[in-house]
């Protein structure tokens, strides 16, 4: 146990080094190096804008799975410290969509507002992603702490509660996309990985709201020896 507990002091003094997020932050920018050194090196297939506008995506989705993934793991493993580089991750998630949508902006469309627009509404799994990066924006734009302060701390975590609906939406985008192609064993993982971090959290409102109805349960029965001693 106590192997455990330095164990667990070690990992924090990592998490809480001013390094940490420096490194965090050139580890979450080394797919878009590898994208952007492959690009100008002709070493991303036979369809270098099929292969930008997917990519960009896939590493949108694995942010979010990230971002998901660090209340649970700071829960579980007992490291508060977690904490404090899930707001950078989910920056990352906001600067990969960012990407996913000027590359099919781009490369797809020409950047033609008017046949984006018509794009948008044309196709489903289209909308459904912009959707996604609409209700993505106002959470990346109030990541800050003075956003935190001017909000108010619970309309701050109810706006960014949001999340789990962007991550239900991305997921729906990207069975989609795949649909076309009959090819859903990476949609089955993303699945899985996001029902378990979803699911968890379920699990952790429900045990709470039993907690609390206990509780209150127990405020509200009369003591022994006081009630009707008084009466």
């Amino acid at each position: 146990m106590a192997a455990g507990t330095a164990k667990r002091l070690s990992v924090a003094a990592l998490l809480l080094h001013p390094a940490a997020k420096p490194v965090l932050f050139v580890a979450a920018l080394l797919p878009f190096g590898w994208l952007f050194y492959g690009a100008l090196t002709n070493q991303l297939g036979a369809n270098p804008a099929e292969y930008l506008i997917r990519a960009t995506g896939d590493w949108t989705l694995r942010f979010l799975c990230l971002t998901l993934a660090v209340t649970p793991l700071r829960v579980i493993t007992g490291t508060p410290a977690l904490a404090r580089l899930r707001r950078m991750i989910g920056l990352f998630v906001y600067f990969y969509v960012v990407l996913h949508l000027l590359s099919y902006s781009w490369f797809d469309m020409g950047f033609d507002v008017a046949d984006i627009a018509k794009d948008i509404a044309k196709r489903p799994f289209i909308l459904v992603g912009f959707s996604g990066f609409l209700l993505l924006t106002p959470l990346a734009a109030t990541s800050f702490n003075r956003a935190v302060k001017a909000m108010g701390a619970r309309r701050w975590q109810a706006l960014h509660k949001l999340v789990y609906v962007i991550a239900g939406l991305a997921l729906l985008h990207f069975f989609w996309m795949r649909a076309g192609k009959h090819n859903f064993a990476e949609v089955a993982v993303y699945a899985a990985i996001i029902g378990v971090l979803l699911g968890w959290r379920l699990v952790q409102y429900a045990r709470k709201k039993r907690v609390a109805a206990g509780a209150a349960q127990g405020a509200l029965r009369p003591r022994k020896g006081s009630g009707q001693q008084a009466l």
